[in-house]
């Protein structure tokens, strides 16, 4: 899939199965059991009465159980490019009172200039076509002095990992790096006024290689993974592992803009 190819995005996140995957080899297998999405919701800083946009909110799991930062919004609109997977986030978020929900593009935000206090897009930048113009409507929606979180990934976590372990069959890196920890603050400081970096430490370590294969087959943009078989993907895995651990690298951060 290329990077800028908006229908590939469309069908690979129409439903949430292979999002689902990806997120519960994280919830089974990382160290840092603080959580990604924790650690992610920690660093909001939304007062009483804000206004904030959400999108690309995938299944909505990060606001699961957090009914009391709900409530601070004064509005709160979750949203995604995919209806799919928005429907997925009503289903999981159905107890939580005071969300609106809205299929929305980042590259033409339907609101008005300085709408929001705070506008959040986690792990979505990279598939963004034309990635400027979507920051520049982020800056738009948002009001003076308002705050941009987006989370995304290094270029040194598990898909590199993986990549290394499978050259030799043929498969070959075609990780998506149209916006990582390595390039995010510069592509953002086109737009915003000030940028900061946060890391999130963290690593896998998987005693169940079959869901770390499982992982490995829904990602997408693996060029020559279709020819690795499962069994072959295993007997990889399982050679390096140590005392029936498999240590997986892992880089995740955020950037705060404003």
């Amino acid at each position: 899939m290329g990077i800028n190819d908006t229908a590939s995005v469309a069908k690979q996140y129409q439903t949430s199965v292979n999002l689902s995957a990806r997120i519960s080899i994280h919830d089974k297998y990382s160290v840092n059991k603080q959580g990604f999405g924790n650690w992610i919701t920690d660093r909001y800083e939304i007062e009483a009465g804000m206004r904030v946009l959400e999108l690309g909110c995938g299944t909505g799991s990060m606001w699961v159980g957090k009914g009391d930062l709900v409530h601070k919004c004064g509005k709160l609109i979750l949203s995604d490019f995919s209806e799919g997977m928005l429907e997925q986030t009503r289903e999981t978020l159905k107890d939580l009172k005071g969300i609106e929900y809205q299929t929305i593009d980042i590259q033409k935000i339907p609101y008005e200039e300085h709408t929001f206090d705070i506008v959040i897009a986690n792990m979505m930048l990279y598939h963004v076509p034309d990635l400027q113009k979507g920051l520049r409507e982020v800056r738009r929606v948002l009001k003076e002095g308002g705050r941009f979180y987006c989370a995304t990934f290094g270029e040194n976590g598990i898909m590199e990992y993986i990549y290394g372990l499978l050259k030799d069959y043929g498969v070959q890196s075609e990780t998506n790096r149209a916006f990582t920890l390595q390039n995010g603050a510069e592509k953002l400081s086109q737009v915003f006024a000030n940028v900061k970096r946060c890391d999130y430490p963290d690593a896998l370590e998987v005693t169940n290689l079959d869901d770390m294969a499982d992982y490995v087959y829904s990602l997408s943009g693996m060029s020559g993974m279709q020819d690795v078989s499962r069994e072959t993907l295993l007997e990889v895995l399982a050679a390096h592992t140590v005392d029936g651990v498999l240590h997986v690298p892992k880089e995740y951060g955020m950037f705060i803009a404003e």
